[in-house]
C-alpha cells in the first residue's frame, strides 16, 4: 500500500441509530475502493467490521472498527461505530481521531434516539457532520417525512444537496443540487450514469440549490459578496461555503444513499473528498493548551486512541499520527511513562485485514502491535519533545453493580480479565472495595456490562455473578454525649486493666470546639491540652483533644486510645460503615502501675467510643449524586414521577432544542438500575450523567430499615 501525504487521507467517523446501516455503508465503500471485491451483509455475517462473535449474534455493532479504503487517490480511514448509548465510549475514541462524522439515517424512521444522542455529542466535540439518508429503496421510506424531522431536530443547519426521484422500492435515481444532474444507477455495484434534470423536478431543484447558495454564501464574507453581485454562485463557490459552513458546524449537508444496493455512495465519498474538513485543518491541541500543527514535516507524534487484545496479535494499540512521519522501526518515548518503544510494524487496518506500511505521516490512522506498555490516551513522542496531548474524556458511569466470580478459586483470573476489559474500553471501571467487600462493576448501561459478562462466560469460561451492589453508607452524631469504659481482665500474672472516659460531639467546619459542656443536667469544663486533626481517607475528619489533667492517664497511652477509636471509626457502631467528622475529648481516666498497657488502653478507648457513639444522636449518611436528565418533552411526567419515587429532591429544570433538562438531587441506593427503568420509560429517548454531590443523613424510615438489616445480617454470621 502507498504512502498518502497528508492531504490525500480523510478521516471519517460513521455514526447513527442502530440498523440505520452503517455497517452495511463502509462494507460498500470498501467495495467501491477495491479494498473487498465482494460485499458482506449484516444477516450472513459476512462484514468486514461487525466481526465479532457477540457482534454477529446481535446482529449489530458493540466495538468501533477501524477500516481504510482507497477511493480517487485518497486514503479514507473509516471508523464504523456502535449505535446505542451503552457503547458510547467507542464513538467519543473515535471523534478524537476523525475531523468529519457521517451521519447515517434511516429513511424509514428519520430521526431515532441514536441520532439525537450522537449528534449531542457530535457538537460537544465539535465534529462537522454529512447526512447520508439510507434505505432509500425500503418500501416505508419517506423523504419528506425524513427531511422534516431532521430539519426540526437540527433547524437551518440542514441542506439538501441530493433528493431521491422515486424513494421507495423502485429507487434507482436521485437528483444532485450541488452538480445539477440527476444520477440513476443501472446495477448493485455502484454503475451510474449521469442525466439532465427532468422537467417536473426542475422547480424543486431551484429551490433546493437556491437554499444550498444562501448557505454556502452566509458562511463567508466574500462569497457573500460574491452571490449579492451576480445573485449566484459556480459549484466550485457552492463548495467553499459549504467546507467552511462544516468546518464551523452550522452546515449538515444531506445526501441520498441505498448502502445496500451501492447507491449514491461513490458520490458521498467524492463530497467526503471535495467539501470534508482534511486533517491539516483539524487543531491538535496539547494538556497546557498549545497548538501541534498537523504537519508531515514536524516532530514525530502519534496518539493512542484505543487499545485492543486480539487472538494470535496480542496487544494492539490504534493511534493517528499527529505530526511528523512514522517509519518502520522508529523509536519513540511514552511520555506518561518515558519508557522507550519501538515501532517494529506499521499497519493499516481494515477490521481484521492488516496492511503492512513503510511509514505513515502527519493526519493518518494505524496500528502498531506488541507495544511494551502503551495504555489508550497515552502520547508517543520520537526525538526531544515531551508533548502530551489532551485526553479523551470518556463520559461517567451510569451504571453500578457488584461481580464475583461462582468459585473462589476463580478471583484472581477474573480480576486479570476485568483489567485487561478497562483497557481496551475505558467506560468500564472496576474498583475492589475494601469497606464494601465487593468488586464493583460500572459501565454505560446494563446491555453494556451484560456484554462484557457474555464475554468473562464464553469467551473466558469463567462463571461469574453480577449481584447488587452495596451503598458505601456512612455514619456520624448529632448531638454532645459522654461515656466511660473500664477493661479489666486478670488471669494470672500481670493483668490488663484502663480506663476511659471521653465526651464526642459532630465536628463541624469552621466551627470552633468548646471547653464548656452541659451533659444530663450537670456541666462539664474540659482543659483542652492538646489537638490532633485526621482527615479520613473516606471523608470527613476526626479531631482528638487531650484533655487530660494530673497525671490520670499517662501520655504514653494516649496513642493507644486514638488506636481503639480509629478501629471503631473504620467499623461504625451503627451498620459497620465507616464514621466520619466527630470530635473526641479523652477527659479523664484511671491506670493501674502495673497491669496497665498498650492493649488495655486502644480496648477501652475503643469501647467507650461505641458507648458514647449510640447515644450522641447517631445518624446513617448516604451518598447522593447530581443526575441530570435530558428527556422529551412527552416523557417529562414519566421520569419525574419515576424521579420522586426514588427520593430526588428536583433541583431545577431548563429546555434545549426540543428536550427539557432536569436536574436532580438522587441518593445512590436509588440509582440501581435507572438506567434501564429510564431507557423503559422513554422507548429510549432519553440520556443521563450522575456525578457524586455529597453525604446527607438518611430519613429516620431509612435508617430503621437500614439497621434492622444489618442486625439481621450480624445474626447470620
Amino acid at each position: 500500500m502507498k504512502v498518502y501525504p497528508t492531504q490525500n487521507v480523510r478521516n471519517v467517523v460513521l455514526i447513527g441509530n442502530s440498523k440505520s446501516g452503517k455497517t452495511t455503508l463502509a462494507e460498500t465503500m470498501l467495495f467501491e475502493g477495491k479494498v473487498i471485491d465482494r460485499r458482506g451483509s449484516v444477516e450472513a455475517k459476512t462484514t468486514v467490521s461487525d466481526n465479532t462473535e457477540i457482534e454477529q449474534i446481535y446482529q449489530r455493532s458493540i466495538y468501533p472498527t477501524l477500516l481504510y479504503t482507497e477511493f480517487m487517490d485518497t486514503k479514507f480511514n473509516l471508523v464504523d461505530t456502535p449505535g446505542s448509548d451503552d457503547f458510547i465510549g467507542g464513538v467519543i475514541s473515535a471523534f478524537k481521531v476523525a475531523d468529519a462524522g457521517i451521519m447515517v439515517i434511516n429513511a424509514q424512521h428519520g430521526v431515532e434516539v441514536g441520532t439525537e444522542i450522537l449528534s449531542r455529542y457530535a457538537e460537544k466535540h465539535c465534529k462537522p457532520l454529512i447526512l447520508a439518508l439510507n434505505q432509500l429503496d425500503h418500501d416505508k421510506a419517506n423523504f419528506e417525512a425524513s427531511l422534516e424531522s431532521l430539519t426540526k431536530t437540527f433547524g437551518k443547519k440542514v441542506v439538501v444537496v441530493q433528493f431521491p426521484v422515486d424513494a421507495g422500492t423502485g429507487f434507482t435515481s436521485f437528483v444532485d443540487v450541488l452538480k445539477m444532474k440527476m444520477y440513476r444507477y443501472t446495477d448493485e455495484s455502484g454503475t451510474r450514469e449521469e442525466l439532465p434534470i427532468p422537467e417536473d423536478l426542475k422547480d424543486q431543484t431551484d429551490e433546493y440549490l437556491q437554499e444550498l447558495v444562501e448557505m454556502a454564501a452566509e458562511n463567508d464574507e466574500p462569497l457573500m459578496e460574491a452571490f449579492f453581485e451576480k445573485g449566484e454562485l459556480s459549484e466550485e463557490e457552492i463548495k467553499k461555503g459549504l467546507s467552511i459552513g462544516m468546518a464551523q458546524c452550522e452546515i449538515m449537508p444531506l445526501f441520498c444513499i441505498s448502502a445496500k444496493k451501492d447507491i449514491g455512495v461513490k458520490r458521498l465519498m467524492e463530497f467526503v473528498i471535495n467539501v470534508a474538513p482534511t486533517p491539516d485543518k483539524s487543531v491538535q491541541r496539547l494538556k497546557d493548551g498549545e497548538i501541534v500543527p498537523c504537519d508531515a514535516s514536524g516532530q514525530t507524534s502519534l496518539f493512542v486512541y484505543k487499545t485492543a487484545i486480539e487472538p494470535h496479535l496480542g496487544e494492539v494499540s490504534y493511534f493517528r499520527v499527529m505530526s511528523g512521519t512514522l517509519k518502520e522501526g522508529m523509536d519513540v518515548v511514552n511520555h506518561e511513562t518515558g519508557a522507550k518503544e519501538r515501532i517494529s510494524v506499521i499497519y493499516a487496518v481494515a477490521g481484521k485485514k492488516r496492511e503492512k506500511l513503510t511509514e505513515i505521516v502527519a493526519g493518518d490512522i494505524g496500528c502498531a502491535v506488541k507495544l511494551k506498555s502503551v495504555k489508550t490516551n497515552q502520547t508517543l513522542n520520537a526525538g526531544n519533545k515531551e508533548w502530551a496531548f489532551e485526553p479523551i474524556e470518556f463520559p461517567p458511569s451510569k451504571f453500578r453493580t457488584a461481580i464475583r466470580a461462582k468459585q473462589e478459586k476463580d478471583e484472581e483470573k477474573l480480576g486479570d480479565i476485568l483489567h485487561r476489559a478497562h483497557a481496551e474500553d475505558p467506560t468500564i471501571k472496576v474498583e475492589y472495595s475494601k469497606e464494601l467487600k465487593q468488586t464493583i462493576l460500572s459501565g454505560q448501561g446494563e446491555h453494556h456490562i451484560n456484554i462484557l459478562k457474555w464475554h468473562i462466560n464464553n469467551t473466558h469460561k469463567l462463571e461469574v455473578d453480577l449481584i447488587t451492589p452495596k451503598i458505601p453508607y456512612r455514619e456520624t452524631i448529632t448531638k454532645v454525649a459522654t461515656a466511660n469504659y473500664r477493661h479489666k481482665k486478670q488471669s494470672g500474672g500481670a493483668g490488663q486493666f484502663g480506663e476511659v472516659y471521653i465526651l464526642i460531639e459532630p465536628a463541624k467546619e469552621g466551627v470552633p470546639p468548646k471547653n464548656r459542656f452541659k451533659v444530663d443536667g450537670h456541666e462539664l469544663v474540659l482543659n483542652i491540652k492538646g489537638k490532633e486533626e485526621y482527615p479520613m481517607d473516606w471523608g470527613g475528619v476526626l479531631e482528638y483533644y487531650n484533655c487530660i489533667v494530673g497525671g490520670s492517664i499517662d501520655a504514653r497511652f494516649m496513642p493507644a486510645i486514638l488506636k481503639g477509636i480509629m478501629e471503631k471509626m473504620e467499623e461504625g457502631p451503627l451498620t459497620g460503615s465507616y464514621a466520619r467528622d466527630i470530635r473526641v475529648f479523652v477527659y479523664d481516666g484511671k491506670m493501674h502501675p502495673v497491669d496497665s498497657n498498650e492493649i488495655s488502653f486502644k480496648l477501652a478507648g475503643r469501647n467507650a467510643f461505641r458507648e458514647a457513639f449510640k447515644k450522641a444522636g447517631p445518624k446513617i449518611m448516604e451518598p447522593v449524586y447530581n443526575v441530570e436528565v435530558l428527556v422529551p418533552s412527552d416523557c417529562m411526567g414519566d421520569v419525574m414521577s419515576d424521579l420522586q419515587n426514588r427520593r430526588a429532591t428536583i433541583m431545577g429544570m431548563s429546555s434545549d432544542k426540543g428536550f427539557e433538562i432536569l436536574n436532580a438531587r438522587v441518593p445512590l441506593a436509588e440509582l440501581n438500575k435507572y438506567s434501564t427503568t429510564l431507557s423503559s420509560l422513554t422507548s429510549g429517548r432519553a440520556t443521563f450523567t450522575m456525578t457524586y454531590a455529597d453525604y446527607q443523613q438518611v430519613p429516620s424510615d431509612v435508617q430503621d430499615k437500614l439497621l434492622k438489616e444489618y442486625e439481621a445480617s450480624e445474626d447470620d454470621d
